[in-house]
């Protein structure tokens, strides 16, 4: 370094500062001049230190306040768990709905939840006499006859048989809680009636089994319970019987054929002819109207004696309304017209059983 370079630096009245000094003339060992020390970022190039905790000496700036909002704890939550946070709220709210639904489905008394049709009063006096099922004795002020009651074309039936019946052998364990009522029942066929072509007897008495014991028939209601016997005296028998002996247990003022419950006879009466034919207004297969005819007049022998109207305009049939005349109000209406079913208009589904949901 030069005199005059050196007395520039130190200058005359102190060391000189770097606005005295150009840049290209700051001299390297700027440590040997502690008057320097603040001004040696002027002239050497700019590093980051190794530690960054440790303090060059010079004061440092407060950091300014950062302006953004903080997250709410909905605002963490969906950003934690992105498109899951939508889904989990959907997966409770089901898991809460089948919640419902099986407490709601299993309640002791059976009662029925959701579109289900419900059914009339429980009678307190199943053990009567009368004639149960059957439209009311004509005189004169309404139809004797409907059209979609009208027996359907269809395979042969038995018009006349023997008129008396003969128990198909058969035992089962009782189903279904009966915390009210076991009934015991036989399945009978009446003599003389051909059964060959739907399978013969045994068929026939595992069609009646099959019906009584499924989920959605009368034991889904815990203070019903069924027993099949083959010998004793039941509580009813579920009896195939051929066209004139089912209109002569029956009635046949309205020409229409049906089945029936006759309490004095204490047989559930089932048409051989409306087994094998099926009804014009119930749009099922036949298997699914045996299991409508089995069920309804099965219904008529617990107790359930008042048939019911359309409830629901498209819903499912009551299992008490009498679906082989139609499964419109109008149309049982004019069988009736003082009747429990009222011209309202109403139409309903058909449907075999007491608990279609099961």
């Amino acid at each position: 370094m030069t005199n005059e370079r050196g007395a520039r630096l130190h200058g005359r009245d102190g060391p000189a500062t770097r606005d005295e000094i150009p840049p290209d003339e700051a001299p390297d060992d700027l440590d040997r001049y502690p008057a320097w020390q603040d001004e040696r970022s002027a002239y050497q190039p700019l590093r980051a230190s190794w530690d960054p905790t440790q303090s060059d000496g010079r004061t440092r700036a407060p950091r300014p306040r950062r302006s953004t909002k903080k997250q709410s704890p909905l605002g963490r939550f969906v950003a934690r768990y992105g498109w899951r946070a939508y889904a989990i709220p959907i997966l409770l709210a089901a898991t809460v709905w089948v919640i419902v639904e099986a407490v709601m489905g299993g309640d002791a008394a059976g009662e029925q939840t959701g579109d289900e049709p419900y059914f009339g009063t429980l009678s307190s006096d199943p053990e009567g006499t009368g004639v149960i099922g059957v439209p009311p004795s004509g005189d004169g002020d309404f139809a004797k006859t409907l059209p979609t009651g009208v027996l359907p074309a269809g395979g042969p039936i038995t018009e006349k048989a023997a008129g008396t019946w003969h128990v198909v052998p058969g035992v089962s364990e009782q189903v279904g809680k009966g915390t009210e009522r076991v009934f015991t029942y036989t399945v009978e066929v009446e003599d003389g009636l051909d059964t060959a072509g739907f399978g013969g007897d045994e068929a026939y008495a595992r069609m009646v089994d099959q019906t009584l014991t499924n989920p959605k028939s009368w034991t889904r209601d815990e203070r019903f319970a069924f027993r099949r016997i083959d010998a004793g005296e039941p509580n009813f028998r579920i009896s195939l019987a051929s066209q004139a002996s089912t209109r002569d247990a029956c009635g046949f003022d309205i020409q229409i054929d049906s089945s029936c419950y006759n309490q004095g006879l204490g047989r559930v009466v089932l048409d051989e002819a409306r087994w094998v034919r099926g009804a014009t207004s119930f749009q099922g297969d036949i298997g699914s109207y045996r299991q409508y005819q089995i069920n309804h007049e099965v219904g008529h022998a617990i107790g359930y004696q008042e048939h019911q109207p359309c409830e629901t305009d498209g819903g499912l049939a009551p299992i008490m309304m009498q679906q082989t005349f139609g499964t419109g109000n109008n149309e049982i209406a004019t069988l009736d017209p003082d009747g429990t079913v009222p011209a309202d208009g109403k139409v309903c589904r058909f449907n075999p059983w007491p608990f279609p949901r099961g």
